[in-house]
């Protein structure tokens, strides 16, 4: 069973002969323990390409020391990594393969670079012994695989013990560099290795192979259309950063972390409505295909999120009830539901991440932004056209604002309403990827359209939480069960959504004013 480390750490430059100061003169530090020297042993896997090494994630197996295993490291902020480790074996663990299959595919995991060291390690402690931090001195060894070029250094490596203030990482770099030890300019080993033992441009090895230097991201633009300033640079840029987000999101939703379900269908629907926004730019007969798939992923793990917001929101309401008024099993009820629904939704979603529908898309959106099939608009300056695509979206959800508040209370305002939101999201997210280009107008016009989609969130969640009450009501009364408590409950939802339709018109009202979108073309 894999578990894993959030590694908070810093490494800095040593040779040698680099001494160490006094660490007790820093602030907290009460004492170091010399755990004396350990020998390590890692090899590093990566694709022939390096896919992994140039999005900052490693891969190694490595034998020596307390944690010897595979370990998957995914950055998270600088100096801040997520460890994933699984049991040391022959073979790459299922369960790792899989936090890298949006990043893999299709493509052979294999050795690309060995690296032996010889740790020293010290423990910094505090007054009562409490762990605060393990400085080690490493002496590294590194070899490019298979049968390539070696390279060796030196560097100290420091990192925070678990549940210890970052601030004594800061405490300690100011110690070590008043004793001339400076930040490595590598942000790890596998970088460092990989740049010391890469053959030169010239090399043969050079390009695709297990001697290539890091993959990098396509940056020179092979059209006019494509020259920074111009329209289809701009929508490209957002195109690939949805991508990119994808990809990255992809490991966290199979390691269930918070909110990745839900980060990972805002990035599809990003992408889907920047193909439908900006189809001047990007010729439709190739996205539209594109954007059915996304709509499908999305649908897929859609599921899951759903089921999230309805479960916090039914567990807060009933939260919010004077014990007095929750008659019967109220709260069993919900965790019976929550537990099957959930599990359900999950097993939907990690099928979708699983299957060879979702990689041939995630190639497809690789191709597409290698050859993007772009328009002659693409080539015109990015400030008018994306100007022109967000007011139009903008004057669409205006329209559907306009017929929702039209229709009398009911099924056919709460449906209407509901396609207004969907409007909201796609007139904000045309927004969002105009703010490079349009700057602070951009920004404010999504500001302001969130707060109406926040709106329209709300009221839809409402009459979800009502159809789901009224079903919980029902049951209850079948089985002679009160059903007071989900009768409270769906009144207050109807009220909920009573309020949100009444603010409706004044949150508008501050999101199409001419000024807005006027500002977007200065």
């Amino acid at each position: 069973m894999a578990e894993t480390k959030r590694e908070i750490e810093r490494k800095y430059e040593a040779t040698g002969d680099t001494g160490l100061p006094d660490l007790t003169r820093v602030p907290g530090v009460s004492s170091v323990v010399d755990d004396g020297v350990m020998e390590l042993d890692a090899v590093y896997h990566d694709t022939p390409d390096l896919r992994l090494a140039a999005d900052g994630v490693t891969l190694r197996r490595r034998t020596g020391g307390s944690d010897a295993g595979w370990h998957i490291k995914f950055p998270v902020a600088a100096g801040t990594r997520d460890e994933i480790r699984a049991p040391l074996s022959d073979t790459l663990p299922d369960e790792l393969a899989e936090l890298l299959r949006s990043r893999v595919r299709g493509a052979e995991i294999v050795p690309a670079v060995r690296l032996r060291s010889s740790r020293d390690v010290r423990r910094l402690l505090d007054a009562d012994g409490t762990l605060l931090a393990e400085l080690s001195v490493d002496t590294v060894h590194a070899e490019r695989l298979p049968g390539g070029a070696e390279a060796a250094w030196t560097e100290i490596e420091v990192e925070l013990a678990d549940d210890a203030d970052p601030a004594i990482l800061d405490a300690i770099e100011k110690r070590l560099k008043k004793a001339g030890i400076l930040p490595s300019e590598a942000p790890s080993k596998l970088a460092r290795a990989l740049a010391e033992t890469a053959p030169p441009p010239e090399s043969p090895g050079d390009g695709a192979g297990p001697h290539a230097a890091p993959a990098t991201k396509r940056e020179t633009p092979s059209t006019p259309a494509e020259r920074p300033g111009t329209a289809g640079a701009a929508v490209l840029a957002y195109v690939r950063e949805q991508a990119e987000a994808i990809v990255a999101l992809d490991p966290a939703v199979r390691r269930d972390l918070p909110d990745a379900v839900h980060q990972l269908r805002v990035a599809c629907r990003r992408m889907r409505s920047a193909f439908k926004t900006y189809r001047k730019v990007l010729d439709r007969q190739v996205t539209d295909p594109v954007g059915e798939e996304l709509k499908w992923l999305a649908g897929e793990l859609g599921v899951a999120r759903d089921q999230e917001v309805l479960d916090a929101r039914l567990h807060a309401r009933v939260a919010d009830l004077p014990p007095a008024l929750v008659l019967g099993p109220v709260e069993a009820r919900l965790r019976r539901r929550d537990a099957a629904l959930t599990r359900n939704a999950r097993h939907q979603a990690l099928a979708a991440l699983d299957s060879a529908r979702y990689l041939t898309l995630l190639d497809t959106i690789d191709a597409l932004l290698a050859d993007p099939p772009l328009r002659k608009a693409a080539r015109r300056d990015a400030r008018p056209v994306l100007a022109r695509a967000v007011r139009k979206d903008h004057a669409r959800l205006g329209r559907r604002i306009e017929h929702a508040l039209s229709l009398g209370p009911g099924h056919e305002r709460d449906l209407a309403l509901h396609e207004a939101r969907k409007a909201a999201k796609r007139a904000r997210y045309a927004a969002d990827a105009a703010r490079p280009a349009l700057g602070k107008p951009a920004k404010r016009l999504s500001k302001r359209i969130k707060a109406v989609q926040s709106l329209l969130g709300e009221h839809q969640d409402s009459v979800v939480a009502r159809a789901a009450l009224r079903e919980f009501g029902i049951m209850a009364h079948g089985v002679g069960e009160s059903a007071f408590t989900w009768g409270l409950l769906y009144g207050r939802e109807e009220a909920a959504a009573d309020a949100a339709e009444r603010e409706l018109p004044e949150l508008w009202a501050r999101a199409s004013a001419p000024k807005l979108t006027a500002a977007l073309t200065r």
